[in-house]
């Protein structure tokens, strides 16, 4: 595989700090260009994030002296300097529309972990394991930017990567509902418990926007493209609820599932690890060997014991049992800021390079 020069666009932000940890030693991928708001630029990374550096792994030291650029009055050079970017920014959701596309009209890729995009019909929201032939879209979408190179790809919601890939494999058997109650980390909130001391000791039941993002972004993936758009599928009905709770990292779901053609456990537990996709067939980089792990005990999987399973980049299952009121329950855990957010969007990147979109 060639190697792309990349840039991150909104840097100094959780998930754009998780961004240059992941990239740091990456086979494919070398960060040349950071950028974030007016207010870093001219700044050198460290500088720019000061006292704000959450991540476990020290700053990368090919980054810490690199000047912040702005992502909005210098994104024309950085288009220039770069292959593709990541972007992770804050910022109002038109705003990031409009940045995401002016970028690609640039004819540089965005590869996106915001939540923007995730309902434009031409813009593909890709789990590599899952729906990888969504990136067909792309030319439709390029069709209508008017590009060559340029178009946008983003990821979908942190807290549907824990249970939509343990759906998956069993959609076979005919999924008619879904009931899905997310536990979900507070570095999804972008905060450590230093910042946010209010939540220790301390469950808060309400996300903004999350159970819409949860009940609706499914429906796209599991979706078709039908023309110059990806029309959402129509089933299973899917509810949920989302809860913080006082977790570093790790969103956990606690799963409900009926069927038409109601599966055994045994069928169950063979599907989820028998599963593999695109990123296993390709030998990505980051793409873990076993995408879903069963785990018999009664107490796993737990944050602190799974959510790094495979470099954070696996889903843990366990707890599998029928129940009263649907045919089956069980528990699922993704590390919401590596396979959710940046190490997710790094894998789509690697899907796509693969296939040949960012050459």
């Amino acid at each position: 595989m060639k190697s792309f020069n990349v840039g991150i666009i909104g840097a100094t932000g959780m998930v754009g700090q998780r961004f240059a940890t992941l990239l740091e030693n990456h086979p494919w991928f070398h960060v040349t260009t950071l950028a974030a708001s007016a207010r870093s630029a001219g700044k050198t990374y460290a500088e720019a994030v000061g006292s704000r550096w959450a991540m476990q792994a020290p700053m990368p030291e090919n980054m810490k002296n690199m000047v912040m650029l702005d992502a909005t009055a210098d994104m024309e050079k950085i288009a220039k300097s770069v292959d593709f970017v990541f972007c992770a920014v804050d910022m109002k959701k038109d705003e990031i529309r409009a940045l995401e596309e002016a970028y690609a009209k640039l004819e540089c890729p965005v590869i996106s972990n915001n939540s923007a995009h995730r309902h434009t019909p031409d813009v593909p929201m890709i789990i590599p394991e899952i729906n990888d032939d969504h990136a067909a879209i792309i030319e439709a979408q390029r069709k209508r930017l008017g590009t060559k190179r340029g178009f946008v790809a983003v990821k979908s919601n942190c807290s549907l990567q824990s249970y939509v890939p343990a759906l998956h494999p069993l959609m076979e058997f005919g999924i008619t509902k879904v009931l899905a109650c997310t536990y979900q980390a507070i570095s999804g909130a972008g905060k450590t418990f230093e910042t946010w001391p209010e939540m220790v000791d301390n469950v808060i039941p309400f996300i903004g926007g999350e159970e819409e993002k949860s009940e609706v972004e499914p429906l796209k993936i599991w979706g078709k493209i039908q023309g110059d758009q990806i029309v959402d599928a129509t089933t299973p009905s899917i509810t949920t609820q989302c809860l913080r709770v006082p977790v570093s990292d790790g969103h956990t779901a606690a799963v409900f599932v009926s069927f038409d053609k109601k599966p055994t456990m045994e069928q169950i537990k063979a599907k989820w690890s028998a599963f593999s996709g695109a990123p296993q067939a390709l030998a990505l980089p980051s793409a873990p060997k076993q995408f879903l792990n069963y785990f018999e005990e009664d107490n796993r999987p737990q944050a602190k014991l799974d959510r790094n399973l495979e470099n954070g980049m696996a889903v843990s299952i366990g707890r599998l049992r029928p129940d009263s009121q649907y045919d089956y329950k069980f528990v699922c855990l993704s590390h919401n800021t590596l396979r959710g957010a940046a190490g997710g969007a790094v894998l789509m990147a690697e899907l796509l390079a693969a296939k040949g979109y960012l050459a």
